[in-house]
């Protein structure tokens, strides 16, 4: 295959998968799995792991905190995949807690999602976007594949 100008013939070539999901706890586990089967199938299963976790906590957040469609995606680009749900909630997420609040509150059963995400991932951050008309928010978490 001829190299085109420009481009690095070792970069592989960019990715992105989206399934849009029920409002149902359920399909968390359908997401999960989902996850473990595109990394493997692109060769990324050493990031099967901390990218099913970020899918759960992304995606479980989207379906209890908000009413409306729910979509993950995944995103392979410049050697980072990026992990991330959509829903219809336009507001911002809330802040993690700290890793001193959260040793504080072990007992609690909810609240450490974006935590996990923010020590998990190498970069995490959300954007408003709007998806088929419909007004709300893109919450990521990147890792770095190379």
């Amino acid at each position: 295959m001829p190299e085109i100008e420009g481009t690095d013939p070792s970069e592989p070539e960019p990715w992105e998968y989206v399934l849009h999901i029920p409002h149902d706890l359920r399909a968390v586990t359908v997401c999960r799995r989902t996850v473990r089967l595109i990394l493997t199938m692109h060769g990324l299963i050493r990031l099967t792991d901390i990218a099913e976790l970020l899918a759960t906590e992304l995606v479980s957040n989207a379906v209890r905190h908000t009413k409306g469609p729910v979509a993950l995606r995944l995103r392979m680009r410049d050697g980072f995949l990026r992990v991330g749900a959509w829903d219809a909630d336009p507001e911002p997420p809330q802040p993690p807690l700290s890793a001193e609040a959260l040793t504080q509150l072990t007992y609690l059963e909810e609240g450490r999602g974006l935590a996990l995400v923010s020590s998990c991932a190498d970069l995490w951050g959300w954007q408003p976007l709007s998806r088929s008309g419909i007004k709300g928010k893109y919450v990521w978490g990147d890792l770095v594949a190379a």
